[in-house]
C-alpha cells in the first residue's frame, strides 16, 4: 500500500474530533444503563476506533486496500475483545490499530510513522489526564481526538521535497517535458 497523495486539512481533523467526541460521549451515556459501564466503554472504544479508521481511510485519497484494511481492523478488534484483555490493554490494541492504519495510509517512512506513534500516545496521555481532572467522557474523547487532528503536520516522508524534484507529476512539469521533447525533435530534424 502506498502512502496517500493527500493529507486531510487540520480543519477537517478538528471537525472530525468534535463529531467523534460528541457521538462517543452520547453513545456511552446511552449504553451505560443497559449494559454497564465496562461493556459500554469497550463498545464505545470499538465504535470510535472503527469510525476513526473509516475517516482516516476515506480522507487519505488512497483507493487500494480499503476493504482489506477494514477487514484486518475488524479481525484485530475482535481478537482484542475475545481475549478478554483488561480495559487498558483493550484500549492500547485499538490505539495500535488506529496508528497502524494511519501509518500505512499517510506515511512513506519509519520516522514519520514513529512520530505518529508518539502523537497517538501523547493523545492517550492527554485523554487520561483530562479524565483524571474532569471525569467527563466528552472531554476525554475531545482531548484524544484533538491531538490526533494534528497528525497532518507530520510530513509524509523526510525526503518528500527531493522526491518531488526528481519526479514531478504536475501539469506544468508534464508540459515542460513535452516542450523539451518537441525542441529536441525540431533541432534534430533541422540538421
Amino acid at each position: 500500500m502506498s502512502a496517500a497523495r493527500t493529507m486531510p486539512s487540520l480543519g477537517r481533523g478538528l471537525l472530525a474530533a468534535l463529531v467523534l467526541s460528541a457521538c462517543g460521549a452520547a453513545l456511552l451515556a446511552v449504553l451505560t444503563p443497559f449494559v454497564g459501564s465496562a461493556a459500554a466503554l469497550r463498545a464505545v472504544v470499538a465504535a470510535l476506533g472503527l469510525a476513526y479508521v473509516l475517516y482516516a481511510i476515506g480522507s487519505s485519497g488512497e483507493r487500494v486496500g480499503r476493504i482489506t484494511t477494514v477487514a484486518c481492523w475488524v479481525v484485530g478488534a475482535a481478537a482484542a475483545s475475545l481475549l478478554g484483555l483488561p480495559l487498558t490493554g483493550y484500549v492500547l490494541v485499538h490505539l495500535g490499530l488506529v496508528w497502524l492504519v494511519r501509518s500505512l495510509y499517510y506515511y512513506q517512512g519509519v520516522l514519520p510513522a514513529l512520530a505518529d506513534l508518539g502523537m497517538t500516545l501523547l493523545g492517550a496521555a492527554f485523554a487520561v489526564w483530562a479524565g483524571l481532572r474532569s471525569e467527563s467522557a466528552w472531554l476525554v474523547l475531545w482531548c484524544f481526538f484533538l491531538v490526533q487532528a494534528f497528525h497532518v503536520l507530520i510530513p509524509p516522508s523526510l525526503h518528500a521535497r527531493a522526491a518531488a524534484q526528481d519526479a514531478p507529476d504536475d501539469a506544468f512539469a508534464r508540459a515542460h517535458r513535452a516542450a523539451e521533447a518537441a525542441v529536441r525533435r525540431l533541432s534534430s530534424a533541422a540538421r
